[in-house]
């Protein structure tokens, strides 16, 4: 089952919620709405559910070829799932996911046995059979939000909508839940989109994010894609940690401090700035042949994979940070406070100032 956006607006009084905003998610694929608060992601999930209307005459929403743009929720067949679970705490386990069914209209109302059948064969699937006759308040956060889940899928939805499902759940739990998920859809292979403000869990769930700023979409692509090769400042400045050098364009070269070149997106001598990734910071001891940036090392955080390292440039006092294997650090035996070199790789040059 796909869903086709085209051209949906959304104004609430004056804020311009979503800008002529279209996206296809194709059937079986699992879309990531990844951006922060305000960017209208949160705006198109509803509309696509139809819990909101867009602007009136701007835009439709289609699943497969079926147009459902005025179609009221009850009748688009989708499941929503909320970040705050919104399960009914008067009710066990088996009778929250056993809901949707059991108000169907009697004609499409399955049996007794059957309504058993399906939400015992649920709660195998969202590994929770063992706590079928319990109440909300006797769960934990990730088992809500499975039991939330499970009532979504009950009633066998055409599509599958996520709005932050795991915000309001601790770092550990969410890490396990998210890829409890993505082997969930690996098997059930339900069109799924999804909400998250979280930079980490689009890049590990989804099949492709869509990036979105003020309202608007500034890149969709798989999380390879949209991180290796940002469309724009905005992207790269929100999917992950990144340096900015200030410099000027010569020659299709950035000069940055002393001189540093990195790959130029225009021909043009201006001001410039390059974005570089912490793991694309490289230290040195001594200055390598070519140029590099002085820098005095001010921080060592050594917890984890991988070694942290904040330093600071003498000719600006901007800090830049690092990210470098135990392995590499070891090598260069390096001490907060000492001088070093740095280099970047992978740098991309923006003319344009941008940050979050």
């Amino acid at each position: 089952m796909s869903i086709t956006v085209q051209n949906i607006s959304k104004t609430f009084g004056s804020f311009k919620a979503l800008d002529n905003v279209s996206i296809n998610v194709k059937s079986g694929e699992l879309v990531a709405l990844l951006g922060p608060s305000g960017s209208g992601k949160t705006t198109l999930l509803r509309i696509i559910a139809g819990l909101e209307t867009a602007d009136e005459g701007a835009g439709t929403v289609r699943f497969m070829e079926e147009d459902v743009t005025n179609r009221h929720v009850g009748e688009r067949k989708v499941g929503f799932v909320f970040q705050h679970y919104a399960l009914f705490r008067h009710m066990s386990v088996f009778e929250n996911v056993a809901f949707g069914l059991r108000v169907r209209p009697r004609k499409t109302r399955p049996s007794k046995s059957d309504i058993r059948q399906k939400v015992h064969e649920l709660l195998r699937l969202v590994q929770l059979e063992q706590l079928v006759n319990r109440y909300p308040s006797q769960l934990s956060g990730g088992q809500r939000q499975r039991v939330a889940l499970a009532r979504a899928l009950a009633v066998e939805p055409r599509v599958l909508l996520l709005d932050e499902p795991f915000g309001a759940l601790d770092a550990k739990v969410r890490k396990e839940l998210r890829r409890w998920l993505r082997r969930l859809h690996d098997e059930m292979h339900i069109t799924s989109v999804f909400v998250t403000h979280d930079q980490e869990e689009a890049l590990e769930v989804s099949d492709r994010i869509a990036v979105m700023s003020q309202g608007k979409i500034e890149q969709i692509g798989t999380p390879d894609e949209v991180y290796e090769n940002p469309a724009s400042q905005f992207v790269y400045n929100f999917l992950g940690n990144v340096n900015l050098f200030h410099g000027r364009l010569v020659d299709k070269k950035l000069v940055v401090g002393e001189a540093q070149e990195a790959e130029s997106r225009s021909d043009s001598p201006v001001g410039a700035v390059a974005y570089v990734r912490p793991h694309d910071v490289s230290i040195m001891r001594d200055a390598p042949q070519g140029e590099a940036v002085a820098a005095l090392i001010r921080h060592i955080h050594t917890a984890g994979p991988v070694v942290r390292v904040q330093m600071e440039r003498t000719d600006n006092r901007d800090i830049v940070d690092a990210e470098i294997t135990r392995e590499r650090y070891k090598e260069l035996d390096l001490k907060t406070g000492e001088s070093v070199f740095i280099s970047l790789r992978n740098a991309k040059v923006f003319h344009e100032d941008y940050s979050i």
